[in-house]
């Protein structure tokens, strides 16, 4: 067996399609977007073009749509610049969101500039959106920062649901959808949103490059200034190649959704029942069983705890498998997870994020259960 890729939800292999996409921008095409001579137009044209393809996917204003660096700067650019320029003294977010929204918010919070409040979970980990109607009713001029998809344990948020709070007590709403983008659609027409985030390495595009949506009646000043790039908005010549790589992995997402989300799908189940009858004691974190609940692509495995459970994703990885013990963001770090802590996760019991793309296959997953059944009985 070659080496099996399961940690998808750290990045995805980028779509050979993508790549031949962004080879004029490489070669031939290769004028700065800034310049008023025809090299520089015909690369303008380029990026406008993929802004163009991005917003009639998400069925909004290519003016409502900003590329970025990725999903952290957009993330940053949401909640820093939104909190400035709105007067903002409260944000909700809840303990399991990614570093890029929880650590920027506690940052703000340690300036003196916000406070915060973390909304509950419930017992599979999921916002509880009476509790977050309380917040909002209590903290007028408030922020509200939630992910749509999990990036360690995979559950969903209502976006509408949310949306829809947050239009009745007058609050901002910022969604990091780095996990979702490409995977599910996203109507902003049908959303009620200010900002939405999404980045490139998820859906098979290039990594460095992502997109801010930011509604047209939600006005902010720029995070990085410099030049007058993305109408004023971004300083900084534009990551061309991945802007042009971007829009067609979105496309190619789009076009492809409903037949990967089923193959996906598909992986994700055959894996449960295939851990439940090989591995007693396994059990799963967040709400993976409820398909309606759960991203498709994200399964997380708590193993039964043994002496060598540090070793675990040492152990596949001289397996041959690649995969995550959380959000890949803070590989390396011995602080573990924050969000498996916030669910009251086993710290003892080694956890694993196995995630999932549209080249994966059964017979990879029939590889991966029987080495983790070899290890676990060496281990036992």
């Amino acid at each position: 067996m070659h080496r099996v890729y399961f940690d998808n939800a750290a990045t995805t292999p980028i779509d050979k399609a993508v790549l031949e996409a962004m080879m004029p921008l490489f070669e031939e095409n290769f004028g700065n977007p800034s310049s008023i001579h025809s090299h520089g137009r015909t690369v303008k044209t380029a990026i406008e073009r993929a802004r163009k393809t991005v917003a009639g996917l998400l069925n909004t204003s290519p003016a409502e749509i900003f590329f970025t660096s990725g999903g952290t700067e957009a993330d940053n650019t949401a909640i820093r610049c939104s909190i400035e320029e709105y007067g903002i003294t409260h944000a909700i977010t809840s303990p399991v969101e990614h570093h890029a929204v929880l650590h920027t918010l506690e940052y703000l919070a340690k300036k003196g500039k916000i406070r915060i409040s973390l909304v509950n979970l419930d017992e599979k980990g999921h916002i509880d959106l009476n509790h977050l109607e309380e917040l909002l009713r209590e903290n007028p001029k408030t922020l509200v920062s939630l992910m749509h998809g999990n990036n360690e344990i995979g559950n969903l948020l209502d976006l509408e649901k949310v949306g829809a709070l947050c239009e009745d007590y007058g609050a901002i709403f910022h969604s990091d959808t780095v996990q979702t983008m490409g995977h599910y659609k996203h109507d902003l027409q049908q959303l009620n949103m200010n900002f939405l985030v999404g980045a490139a390495h998820k859906f098979h595009g290039p990594k460095g490059v992502g997109f801010l949506y930011m509604n047209a009646n939600s006005k902010i000043h720029p995070f990085i200034h410099g030049g007058a790039q993305e109408r004023n908005m971004r300083g900084g010549t534009e990551n061309v190649y991945g802007i042009v790589g971007l829009a067609k992995a979105l496309e190619i997402a789009y076009s492809g959704m409903e037949e990967h989300h089923k193959h996906i799908q598909h992986l994700k189940t055959y894996m449960i029942g295939k851990l439940q009858q090989s591995i007693e004691g396994v059990s799963f974190n967040g709400d993976c069983a409820n398909a309606d609940r759960s991203l498709y692509t994200v399964l997380n495995v708590s193993f039964p705890a043994s002496d060598d459970s540090d070793m675990m994703l040492f152990n596949l990885d001289i397996n041959k498998i690649s995969a995550s013990g959380g959000s890949a963001c803070s590989s390396g770090s011995n602080i573990g997870s924050h969000v498996l802590t916030a669910i009251g996760g086993d710290p003892n019991r080694p956890a694993v994020r196995f995630s999932f793309s549209k080249y994966n296959t059964i017979e990879e997953v029939d590889f991966v259960v029987s080495k983790l059944t070899e290890l676990l009985k060496v281990e036992a």
